[in-house]
């Protein structure tokens, strides 16, 4: 039975949303809650990128502890054999791989204004695929930059080089969220129907439609066969207008209408919903509009009326899905009396304090110290204080969190 798995890139492309970022522990933080949720796989950042390093290499450490565990960490590369040999250097132990070549005619003009063109587009792929093969890659998914306006022919014999050089999956992108649902399956259900192999939508927002039509290419995908994967992002954060949703896309596939018989991974697990939204949007400084999908604040308010008799007589009259699977209907302590944090400059009383509260013991005053001095450095990093899950994850993993705030140039 073919099934929908959530590949979720907010730590590659959502983080390449313009005028904002995420500290190393953060992007750590997100691959955690990510695990928590059942989310197959993670593109955990960039190989090739100097300042991801140590935090690609502190992630894969995290995974052998069984961490960041059965998530599935994966790079992103360009598809050329220059970032196949340096990702590979860089970070030993790097056994997923998403490789990346634009197909439009537009890019490949545009782009390459003449260095390159389509038959060398597929023996640069081709190539890349084979070196990461020989470099231990495990799985290799290879990106069609602006699938959704490259010539369907042409995406055909992309997707079957690949295939012929034993990728694991086609990444069919809406690089610039150009498809509709209309258009997005009748082009998957060819491509997937005359290559079988697995499709992995990379949809943006450009035109609003990038989790409708993420739905509408993984049925494309699954009516021809195959196995289909969606890539996310919390919140929908990336580039532009942003990419698919990944609250959105979960219960879009569990209560849409028609979706019944597409299967998703069983491992989701929506009661992260609300902790993982929440967290990133206090990571990235962006608020949670009020209205968002299964975890605005009016998401399940209701004031007319109407709809409060409806819905005080049956949540079912005017609610599709029940808030508690999100994580939702706790009650939030605020503090409201004194409150110590823990910031670059504090001390080791008021660490006692905090971790206290927190029922975090500590063996002796040089382990306190220790802890004290990584809550220092990851102030510095994110320039916020240190939520209580961060404060938690620092005193647990010491040293994978010393790697982490390890940059240098």
């Amino acid at each position: 039975m073919n099934k929908i798995y959530i590949i979720d890139v907010t730590n590659r492309d959502g983080v390449q949303t313009a005028h904002l970022g995420l500290a190393k522990l953060e992007k750590t933080m997100i691959n955690y809650y990510l695990n928590k949720m059942g989310v197959f796989q993670s593109e955990f950042g960039f190989p090739v990128t100097r300042h991801e390093i140590n935090y690609l290499k502190a992630n894969i450490k995290l995974a052998r502890k069984k961490v960041l565990s059965p998530i599935r960490l994966s790079g992103w590369m360009r598809a050329i054999p220059e970032d196949v040999e340096a990702s590979f250097k860089n970070v030993p132990g790097l056994e997923h791989v998403n490789i990346s070549i634009s197909t439009s005619r537009q890019m490949i003009e545009g782009k390459f204004q003449g260095k390159m063109d389509f038959r060398r587009v597929i023996q640069e792929m081709t190539e890349a695929v084979d070196l990461c093969r020989k470099k231990g890659a495990k799985t290799v998914g290879v990106n069609a930059e602006d699938a959704s306006r490259t010539d369907l022919r042409n995406l055909i014999e992309f997707a079957a080089a690949a295939k012929e050089h034993q990728a694991d999956r086609i990444r069919y992108c809406d690089t610039l969220g150009y498809d509709t649902p209309f258009t997005v399956y009748d082009r998957v259900y060819q491509l997937a129907r005359e290559v079988a192999l697995p499709v992995e939508l990379h949809c943006h927002n450009d035109l609003g439609m990038a989790v409708a039509v993420s739905l509408a290419g993984a049925r494309a995908a699954i009516d021809a066969g195959v196995d289909a994967y969606i890539n996310t992002t919390v919140n929908g954060m990336g580039e532009r207008a942003g990419n698919a949703d990944l609250v959105s896309v979960i219960l879009a596939i569990k209560y849409g209408a028609g979706m019944s018989d597409y299967h998703l991974d069983e491992r989701i697990n929506l009661k992260m919903a609300w902790k993982l939204a929440h967290y990133a949007s206090y990571a990235f400084k962006v608020p949670i509009p009020i209205n968002q999908v299964g975890v605005g604040q009016n998401a399940f308010a209701h004031a007319s009326g109407i709809h409060v008799d409806g819905a005080l007589k049956d949540r079912r009259n005017y609610e599709l899905y029940d808030f508690e699977e999100l994580g939702r209907g706790e009650i939030e302590i605020v503090e409201t009396g004194r409150k110590i944090l823990l910031g670059e400059y504090s001390g080791i009383k008021g660490l006692r304090n905090v971790y206290g509260k927190l029922q975090v013991p500590f063996r002796d005053d040089e382990e306190a110290r220790k802890v004290l001095e990584l809550a220092r450095y990851a102030n510095v990093h994110k320039q916020k204080p240190l939520v209580d899950d961060e404060l938690i994850f620092i005193a647990r993993h010491p040293e994978e969190v010393r790697l982490l705030l390890t940059v240098t140039p």
